[in-house]
């Protein structure tokens, strides 16, 4: 073994083996306690979203943000965030600024504007049918859509149906379908007895 080169022996060998093994068992345990606070993480965010209490607390905290904001209608696709900001910094200071976008990334056409303060809302209505990039703003106070009160809406008809509504009887009923007859055998049937 000497010849070859290698400078250790089979004791060495299995020791190095074994130091580079505890190295790796103890990076899978630090793994494994990352995981596990994780989750418990995950778990508890989870039971604080089921918690009537917690539930309560967020629903009167999302009240209390929208009592800040405003809902901005018409805004320009070009618009970018900093420019509305500029548009509502003589109002009050600016919280945050969200543009709504699509699903492709592109924007929806409305804006929402957070203020610190409550105050800056009533000013922020003020600029109602402004101008920014050339189209008129419509500004109006953001309100709380409330979990669970969705708004009933009936089914839109289909104009390009016609119907004859939803209780209309018709004013003949064919039995068989239109243009059609029940089939009749033709001639009598023999009957010995007759």
């Amino acid at each position: 073994m000497e010849g070859d080169g290698v400078g250790m022996t089979a004791a060495e060998f299995t020791e190095a083996g074994f130091d580079e093994m505890r190295r790796r068992l103890s990076e899978m345990d630090e793994e494994a306690a990352a995981v596990r606070d994780m989750q418990a993480k995950i778990e508890k965010e989870m039971d604080s979203a089921q918690d009537p209490a917690a539930a309560a607390t967020s629903q009167a905290n999302r009240e209390e943000v929208d009592s800040r904001s405003v809902f901005v209608g018409n805004v320009d696709y070009s618009c970018t965030p900093e420019e509305v900001k500029q548009h509502f910094q003589s109002c009050g200071t600016v919280n945050r600024i969200t543009i709504r976008t699509d699903k492709y990334g592109q924007p929806k056409g409305y804006a929402y504007v957070e203020f610190l303060e409550p105050e800056a809302v009533q000013e922020a209505l003020l600029l109602n049918e402004s101008e920014l990039h050339g189209r008129q703003l419509k500004v109006t106070a953001k309100r709380t859509n409330i979990p669970g009160m969705k708004q009933y809406r009936p089914r839109r008809s289909n104009p390009f149906v016609r119907s004859r509504g939803p209780y209309m009887a018709p004013y003949f009923f064919a039995p068989y379908g239109y243009g059609k007859f029940p089939r009749v055998r033709m001639g009598m049937p023999y009957s010995p007895y007759y």
